[in-house]
């Protein structure tokens, strides 16, 4: 399974941003999504997340500026990024929750994997 980041660039202050992060491999099924970021010197933060089902959740500094959402049939997540502010500025990277084969028969495993990041710089 591979997770796919794009997305990412340098954009003005109260610019707009939209990642995206598709999934592809041998998938049976997606749970949970999420999109961390990390600043230079900082710790990564988990910044959205959004259920197979739809329900989301977002770290204070976003709410009401940045939109997750998720195309189950394309197994891709989105994160819909406006007002920016300079403290935006990270590398963002998307997780998932995948459901894959595991051995012979119908064995199932939950795994977690990561996308490679993806670049926002948020600067005039």
């Amino acid at each position: 399974v591979q997770l796919q980041a794009s997305g990412g660039g340098l954009v003005q202050p109260g610019g707009s941003l939209r990642l995206s992060c598709a999934a592809s491999g041998r998938i049976l099924s997606i749970g949970t999504m999420d999109w961390y970021r990390q600043a230079p010197g900082k710790q990564r933060e988990l910044v959205a997340s959004i259920s197979n089902g739809g329900s989301t959740t977002y770290v204070d500094a976003v709410k009401g500026r940045f939109t997750i959402s998720r195309d189950n049939a394309k197994n891709t997540v989105y994160l819909q990024m406006d007002s920016l502010k300079p403290e935006d500025t990270a590398v963002y990277y998307c997780k998932a929750e995948v459901t894959v084969p595991a051995g012979g028969g119908f064995n199932e495993v939950i795994r977690e994997y990561w996308g490679k990041g993806t670049l926002v710089t948020v600067s005039s």
